[in-house]
């Protein structure tokens, strides 16, 4: 299996078309058909499978205290920005 931690270079097809080198799709997991979600991340394309930013979030939000509440402090917030944007 290759190295991909170094860049490859990969091609723009025709109609904005990204164009994956087989050795890379391999090693990324990638199959024709899959479903990506592409995000700009400062002047660079990301290109991941739903189900990794499923897991991603998972993680994250296991660390999250069971007596916290992630809803409770977003609605504390939005009142709050409220209040301010009603005194300008």
């Amino acid at each position: 299996m290759k190295d991909f931690s170094r860049p490859v270079e990969v091609s723009l097809g025709r109609q904005g078309r990204v164009v994956i080198t087989e050795s890379l799709r391999r090693s990324l997991g990638f199959d024709e058909g899959d479903a990506l979600v592409a995000r700009q991340e400062v002047g660079r394309l990301v290109l991941e499978k739903p189900v990794w930013i499923k897991q991603r979030l998972k993680e994250r939000f296991a660390r999250v205290p069971g007596d916290r509440s992630l809803t409770d402090e977003l609605i504390a917030e939005r009142r709050e920005e409220g209040r301010r944007d009603a005194g300008e």
